[in-house]
């Protein structure tokens, strides 16, 4: 059985899953994929409890920018393809970005795989945590968010890849100098 929880960020609320104690979602409200028929239901369990507690405690420091990595505890729920391109997101550290062409490449497919692996990051089930945010366009533009673009660039500007304000293409900017207050 699933447990819910819903918190509040700077980017609006999200919306919490777990699983047997542990993580298998984090959704921001109205975003693409938005599991349906999902409420704040409380834990179902003593592990589910903790781990929602855990994820909600890591996703408030990552706003404060006290945090970087995330330890929480996840499981991935999907198709063998997806989980491989999911856990290879895993390896984008905090300030870093990469490409679609550069994930896939890191993986050995080849490019035209990248229609394909854009559609895997795009149904990433761990927003934020499991970083897709952080995989940009060839040219570097802010391509397709589930969270919607303007979170994505928020989160970038958080990480300090892009200036406040900037409409695309990596930038500089120190960590935490963007404004998160979207919603």
């Amino acid at each position: 059985m699933n447990s819910h929880q819903i918190i509040d960020s700077p980017l609006g609320n999200i919306l919490l899953r777990a699983q047997d104690g542990l993580l298998t979602g984090v959704f921001f409200a109205g975003q693409k994929y938005y599991p349906s028929q999902a409420s704040a239901t409380g834990p179902a369990s003593d592990a589910d409890a903790r781990v929602l507690a855990q994820a909600a405690d890591e996703l408030d420091a990552y706003f404060d920018g006290r945090l970087h990595t995330f330890t929480v505890p996840i499981r991935f729920a999907g198709s063998a393809f997806q989980q491989r391109i999911w856990q290879a997101l895993c390896d984008i550290e905090f300030g870093e970005t990469s490409t679609y062409g550069q994930l896939g490449a890191g993986l050995g497919l080849p490019p035209s795989h990248s229609r394909a692996v854009g559609g895997a990051v795009g149904r990433n089930p761990l927003s934020v945590i499991v970083p897709c945010h952080r995989v940009l366009g060839a040219s570097g533009a802010l391509t397709g968010y589930a969270g919607g673009v303007d979170r994505k660039r928020a989160l970038l500007g958080l990480e300090g890849v892009l200036q406040p304000g900037g409409a695309g293409g990596p930038g500089r900017a120190q960590a935490g100098q963007a404004a998160l207050a979207l919603y």
